[in-house]
């Protein structure tokens, strides 16, 4: 592909959004986003209410660790064939499978009673955090092997949309449940959004572009599962830069993000105000961003598109550095939040698609997973660190600055690796269109 989509007519980044594939996309999504929430906001309500105190509730956002750390065991879904189950093929075998330990591990969670033994629920939230994270792992790879390149753009938002949709269905269902019939129901009934996966990989198959691992025997396939994705990422030309890109691009979006809040209440918005504009007007901005993001990767070429993203990302920064050096101004607050998440959802549409273009179809859940783990690991250790002292010691207008300076290294690295040539070739035949190996 050369790092360029095909643009077949001037609506082919439209048309996109309906094809069976982007359509698909969203129904992964769905199943994906209902787990991270039943044992992340969901768990967190039905904690406090049940009187456990905020110490240990708190200690339970543990269980979405399990997330961050699924490229551990990521390989086993590319490199091990199921018994029985494995005549569906690879990808249809692990989801069947991954999407029936879902069920079970959130009707487990829904089972154990916080009051009696907090222990027995940490160990339930923590098995349903491996379990959806292993869904995750399964859902990811073949979304990827399942798009063509040019429906990257579209196939990535489309899961966006339906993680979101997912998630917060499956949070209010939660809720609406447990007011009429308690939590043991209010979480049985959400296992429901585990199917939409389940439906869709029995409906279509086996992803038509998924390359099988050549079959080896004992230690000779498990340490081609692990290291074979690393060190064929690594042999590619210009490994080195893009492995920095990886790890830098997100720095100043992610301290930004994260802070946000802190420099709102600074400012004196209230929470109307806050709920209104960050929450209300953001979360309009950041589906609409999406759309164009998923639309115009199927028109631009994959390497302006991901720069336009970045540049926009980092401007967004700025937007916050100038709403932090005026006085309290609700339309000054709209159109930061309104621009920084239009921002935030084009760039998260494009560099998914990205970072999927990137994986080698043998080792697709391998790769993506250590991709998407790499993606915000030093914006998440800065912030986790360094960001509220920086934010003191700056003060609000300087430390937004710092974030949109700290945005230019991966926009800059990312211009030098275009004009090398290396975002072309560093991608993987995920990204490529058959016959342009």
């Amino acid at each position: 592909m050369s790092g360029t989509t095909p643009v077949r007519d001037r609506w082919v980044g439209l048309r996109a959004y309906l094809e069976k594939e982007s359509l698909a996309a969203f129904m992964l999504g769905l199943s994906s986003g209902f787990p991270y929430t039943m044992i992340g906001a969901t768990l967190t309500t039905r904690l406090a209410q049940d009187g456990i105190n905020k110490s240990q509730v708190t200690a339970f956002s543990l269980a979405l660790l399990a997330y961050s750390l699924k490229f551990l065991w990521a390989w086993v879904v590319d490199a091990v064939r199921l018994p029985l189950l494995g005549r569906l093929g690879q990808r249809v075998s692990w989801m069947l499978l991954s999407g029936a330990l879902v069920i079970a591990a959130v009707v487990n969670l829904a089972l154990v009673d916080p009051r009696a033994s907090i222990q027995a629920t940490a160990i339930a939230a923590i098995l349903a955090g491996i379990a959806g994270a292993t869904y995750d792992i399964v859902i990811d790879a073949y979304r990827i092997e399942t798009l063509q390149p040019y429906q990257l753009g579209v196939g990535s938002g489309m899961s966006q949309y339906g993680w979101r949709i997912g998630a917060a269905g499956a949070g209010a269902l939660a809720l609406l449940v447990k007011a009429r019939y308690g939590w043991p129901l209010a979480y049985i009934v959400t296992t429901l959004f585990a199917l939409p996966a389940m439906l869709t990989v029995l409906a279509l198959g086996e992803p038509a572009r998924r390359v099988a691992l050549k079959a080896r025997q004992g230690w000779a396939q498990v340490w081609e599962s692990v290291a074979g994705p690393i060190s064929e990422f690594l042999r590619r030309r210009g490994a080195v830069l893009l492995l920095a890109f990886i790890l830098l691009h997100k720095i100043g979006d992610t301290l930004s993000q994260l802070t946000l809040r802190l420099l709102l209440n600074d400012k004196g918005y209230t929470e109307n105000e806050i709920a209104i504009y960050d929450v209300g007007v953001g979360f309009w901005a950041f589906l609409i961003g999406i759309f164009i993001g998923g639309a115009l990767y199927a028109r631009l070429s994959l390497k302006h598109s991901v720069l336009l993203a970045l540049v926009l990302m980092g401007v967004s920064n700025f937007g916050f550095a100038l709403l932090a050096a005026i006085s309290h101004n609700n339309y000054a607050l709209a159109a930061a939040i309104g621009f920084e998440n239009a921002a935030s959802g084009f760039g998260g549409a494009v560099l998914v698609a990205y970072f999927a273009a990137l994986c080698s179809l043998r080792f697709t859940a391998q790769q993506y997973a250590l991709i998407s783990a790499a993606t915000g690991i030093v914006g998440r250790i800065l912030t986790g660190t360094t960001a509220g002292a920086l934010m003191q010691r700056l003060g609000n207008v300087n430390f937004y600055l710092l974030t949109t300076l700290a945005a230019l290294p991966g926009i800059l690295l990312f211009l030098w690796m275009m004009r090398a040539g290396l975002v072309d070739a560093a991608l993987g035949d995920a990204g490529r269109e058959k016959g342009k190996e």
